[in-house]
């Protein structure tokens, strides 16, 4: 079964590009193959070098081997966005120099080189201030510094600026991961009326059904489908049901083969038998006798090759069905069972009019807006604190926690102190560390070879285990931080993950929501995606709001 392909103008060709990492790690082998001019989405396994691929098109990273043809200029948001938050929002946007110089000419500064600045882009401000308009921002965002904005409205900020740039082919890599449900809706919203070539690389099914086309990275294979996700995914799965029924029917008639050579070596065994019986008896003349058993042997040996082609082909039609099913690798996740009674209080969270207990194997969910403080009242109930140096929510210094918050932080506590807790960022590692290193200090008892082994199940392996933290990707950097958790000793009573589906590619969500929804002990988790809290069995859904109010939501 093949896939629907979009016959589509090239914007990016592929020819034979490899990458190999200083360390010898093979990203991409000889890759080949195109993105269209128009919305594409990239899709793969963590490892499959997604990202890797991105910093190569962008010009970021240099090709082992192989070429990259681009058809024009390329705009790249790479996953973490680095920012000076000194600096404007109009650098940010990519427009602080013709928009300084439009401001200098038209304060009475006629020096020829704001002339030069603004080249043709004498409406900038007011392009500028509907591009802000776009990404949900009010227009006097223009002259506030980048440290004023959370991480979310930075990151619609710089799709915003490439936009304004018209970038005629833009990269996002995982663009909604810092993004609240308001956000990831303006996003879609510019997705839409996206103008120019656009390759995206996600995990929100959500954008990217917005695609029209679906390229796949399997296996340093690049493969595109002519349509958005949830139609390339109906037909992976339909093709691998094909692939696998091809499979027990090829298997069928190998057996079936096998049997048939078997009954033919039979036949002619007691053939041969029955002819050196007659021989023996001198039942017919010798050159007679001789006569049939060279016939014998000759119609032997052509049945024997007939049975044994027909065997060797079914063999190789087994085969070539079996190749086409995918056996991939996947984490098993296994949460430890803490041992711990459904009427046991684990947490309390509370506002200034009510609190809600979390007791048992209870899951909870803790949704709001970017910068109302949901990070803060996590850190709160793990640790204590109400400052967060890794604080997704905006990465501007940490302000005083607002008085609004201050009710709700001071009615939050923790009644165990077994609590595993996952950062959004995965700061919780040390960098410098091997991975071997970082799990062995949250498992001190626990031989090497046995923590090996374990942390295979978390795909990690081979030379990975030996690498400094710093140098995974940010799948692997999930992995590891939450082998980290999940091999403590003793085992978390209450589990608090935020955003824990980030970094994870689609497969790998399907093996979280199962690890949680069978834990049995308490889970706390804030999260923007509505497709993996859906799926959690959800007991309690509360909503922090920027007044420092919880509500919860049916």
């Amino acid at each position: 079964m093949s896939s629907p392909t979009a016959f589509t103008t090239a914007s990016v060709v592929l020819d034979a590009l490899t990458f190999i990492w200083p360390d010898g790690s093979v990203a991409l082998d000889g890759l080949s193959g195109s993105f269209g001019s128009g919305r594409t989405g990239l899709v793969g396994r963590n490892g499959a070098g997604k990202s890797t691929l991105l910093r190569l098109i962008a010009g970021g990273l240099s090709p082992t081997s192989g070429q990259i043809i681009r058809t024009d200029d390329v705009a790249y948001l790479p996953q973490r966005l680095t920012l000076d938050t000194g600096r404007r929002v109009a650098d940010l946007l990519g427009v602080a120099a013709p928009l300084d110089a439009v401001r200098a000419i038209a304060a009475g500064d006629v020096d020829p080189a704001h002339f030069d600045a603004v080249g043709d882009d004498w409406d900038i401000e007011g392009r500028a201030e509907a591009s802000l308009a776009e990404a949900g921002l009010d227009p006097s965002f223009l002259d506030r510094t980048v440290g004023e904005l959370s991480g979310g409205e930075a990151v619609l900020v710089a799709i915003a600026g490439i936009r304004l740039r018209r970038a005629p082919i833009t990269l996002l890599d995982e663009p909604t991961n810092n993004l609240d449900r308001e956000a990831r809706r303006r996003l879609a919203e510019m997705v839409r009326s996206w103008k120019g070539a656009l390759i995206v690389v996600s995990h929100d099914i959500a954008l990217l059904d917005l695609m029209d086309d679906t390229a796949e990275l399997y296996g340093s294979r690049l493969s595109v489908f002519g349509g958005p996700y949830s139609e390339w995914r109906a037909w992976l799965d339909a093709e691998q049901d094909a692939a696998r029924q091809a499979e027990r029917d090829a298997a069928q008639a190998l057996k079936k083969e096998k049997r048939q050579r078997i009954e033919a070596e039979t036949k002619l065994a007691h053939r041969a038998q029955m002819g050196r019986k007659a021989f023996e008896e001198k039942r017919v003349p010798k050159i007679i006798a001789n006569g049939r058993k060279m016939a014998a042997q000759v119609s032997a040996g052509r049945l024997r090759t007939e049975v044994r082609e027909k065997e060797d082909a079914a063999r190789q039609a087994r085969e070539e069905a079996g190749r086409r099913i995918r056996d991939d690798d996947s984490m098993r996740i296994e949460l430890p069972d803490p041992g711990i009674p459904g009427s046991r209080r684990i947490a309390t969270i509370g506002d200034a009019e009510r609190s809600w207990v979390i007791q048992g194997p209870e899951r909870v969910a803790l949704i709001g807006r970017n910068g109302v403080g949901k990070t803060t009242l996590l850190r709160r109930l793990v640790d204590g604190s109400v400052h967060d140096s890794g604080d997704p929510d905006g990465p501007r210094p940490e302000p005083a926690v607002p008085k609004e918050l201050q009710t709700v932080l001071r009615r939050c506590e923790t009644h165990t102190d077994r609590i595993g807790y996952l950062s959004q960022r995965v700061d919780g590692l040390d960098e410098q560390a091997s991975v071997v290193v970082n799990i062995a200090a949250a498992a001190p008892r626990v031989p090497d070879k046995e923590l090996r082994n374990r942390l295979a199940r978390f795909l990690i392996r081979g030379g990975t285990m030996d690498r400094p933290v710093s140098a995974l990707s940010g799948g692997e950097r999930f992995r590891v931080a939450l082998a980290k958790l999940l091999l403590a000793d003793p085992a978390p009573q209450l589990v608090v993950l935020d955003e824990p589906t980030n970094n994870l590619d689609l497969d790998t969500v399907d093996q979280l929501v199962q690890a949680l929804r069978a834990y049995r002990g308490a889970v706390l988790v804030v999260s923007h995606d509505d497709a993996f809290l859906s799926r959690l069995d959800l007991d309690l859904t509360l909503e922090l709001d920027a007044e420092g109010g919880l509500t919860e939501i049916a």
